[in-house]
């Protein structure tokens, strides 16, 4: 049993490879709708190991074959499952070999053979998933490159949560270098930034500074959960650029939000030129841009990336609604008529990862997929997606028994008809300019590949 699969990737053998050999592979290619998480990555193909750590307490740990190590043509991983060695070794033997072939110089064939128990039919989606990612990320850092960016060194804050963990994998395996910037003591790729006080030296020798850090928005909106609100960002952010400035760092990058247009803008269409809307979460965004703008002065490009509703079973609204809309228990909220401004994860990468280099860019973005959907409409994807029914409507009060009323004007229950008026401008290309493909694509249900994706049909 296993699987033997392959798909054309847009990229030489050397930078393919290479690519695998960078820290934040194993991350990028790892499936987000399974239950593991990464604890270790190998420092090696050749010799290293990764580990997983699954539930109950197990540990997948990937070793890799020293014997079979040959770049940039192969490299092989063996799979042990500490914590079961009373089971027969036949139910937990896994060998993955990894080939490369050059199809041209500018295409790369990947070849994947696993020698497992485990059925083709449930590999199948994360091979699906792999390829995806692999041809969208090189497509990425093509772009880039024929821009002119060169490798470069990059701090980020807020870089463990749902975006940083994501973006700095995805810049780590385009061969950047990225510097933490972290609160606790820092060790090895990382600096230690104190949000009240950061020392005058913390963006020397850095080329852009990505800047994510800040309290999380969701909750009940009380009187302190708001201060917080506005402290963590503020103030941090303030200091931060002030830093970044003195130090000559050419961009500076800061993370905002798509509550800058109020919460309630009916059917109006709102691009990043359009008046600012009313409420807390709007005095919130406009501080934030504001005191992130004040590098501008000194001659730093700002670019302040006003983001929907990110999309990733890892994280947010998605990973709350899966559980429930898998059971069949989902539904809309209120008459579903609100829109919902909603972005890919990846995409939502490769949108911060055009404000590092596209000189073009300076002030608000709108980080949006270029299609939102009403909230009827997002409920319909999903559990299509999930083959599930979607009967079970919430009513108006049930989020404000959560949030408060305020919380839930603001949040559950927000319309905002965002539209990425600057990206499209730009020419920029979005992975999954649709909620279908982008569900389908995280959860595991993407067939597309083997419909002829255009970076390379997967073939099993």
């Amino acid at each position: 049993m296993g699987i033997e699969c392959s798909s054309v990737v847009a990229a030489p053998r050397s930078e393919v490879f290479a690519w695998h050999t960078r820290p934040g592979a194993f991350a990028r290619l790892a499936p987000p709708w399974q239950p593991v998480s990464i604890l270790a990555e190998a420092d090696s193909l050749a010799d290293g190991q990764a580990v997983l750590g699954l539930p109950v307490g197990l540990r997948w740990v990937a070793r890799h074959d020293p014997d079979e190590y040959d770049p940039p043509r192969r490299f092989v991983d063996r799979i042990a499952v500490d914590g079961v060695a009373s089971l027969p070794a036949n139910l937990v033997r896994w060998r993955h070999t990894h080939d490369f072939e050059a199809v041209d110089e500018a295409h790369t064939k990947v070849l994947d053979r696993v020698e497992s128990p485990v059925p083709a039919f449930a590999l199948r989606p994360m091979f699906d998933y792999r390829y995806r990612q692999l041809a969208d990320d090189l497509a990425a850092h093509a772009d880039a490159a024929r821009a002119g960016w060169t490798a470069k060194t990059i701090a980020v804050t807020g870089a463990s949560g749902l975006v940083g963990a994501a973006l700095t994998a995805f810049l780590t395996t385009g061969g950047h270098t990225v510097v933490r910037l972290v609160r606790h003591a820092p060790g090895r790729g990382e600096r230690q930034w104190d949000p009240d006080d950061p020392v005058p030296d913390l963006c020397d020798g850095v080329d852009a500074v990505v800047h994510l850090a800040g309290a999380s928005i969701a909750g009940r909106f009380t009187e302190d959960h708001k201060q917080a609100v506005l402290d963590s960002r503020i103030g941090p952010t303030e200091r931060l650029a002030a830093v970044a400035a003195r130090a000559g760092v050419p961009v500076f990058v800061s993370a905002s939000a798509i509550g800058y247009y109020g919460y309630d803008r009916g059917d109006e269409r709102l691009p990043e030129a359009a008046a600012r809307g009313g409420g807390f979460l709007a005095d919130v965004v406009d501080a934030w841009e504001t005191a992130a703008n004040g590098a501008a002065a000194a001659g730093v490009r700002v670019v302040t990336v006003r983001t929907g509703i990110v999309q990733s079973p890892r994280g947010g609204t998605l990973r709350l609604l899966r559980p429930l809309f898998a059971t069949g228990l989902g539904g809309r909220i209120g008459d579903g008529e609100q829109w919902l401004s909603w972005i890919g994860i990846d995409d939502l990468v490769d949108v911060y990862y055009r404000a590092l280099w596209d000189n073009t860019l300076a002030g608000p973005v709108n980080a949006v997929a270029p299609q939102p959907v009403r909230n009827s409409e997002y409920t319909h994807i999903l559990a299509s997606v999930l083959r599930r029914p979607a009967l079970l409507p919430v009513p108006e009060f049930g989020p404000a028994l959560l949030l408060g009323t305020q919380g839930a004007q603001e949040l559950a229950a927000a319309s905002q008809r965002v539209v990425p008026a600057v990206l499209e401008q730009a020419g920029h290309r979005f992975r999954a300019p649709d909620l279908g493909s982008a569900l389908s694509h995280l959860l595991g249900r993407d067939r597309r590949l083997d419909r002829g994706h255009p970076l390379g049909p997967a073939r099993f």
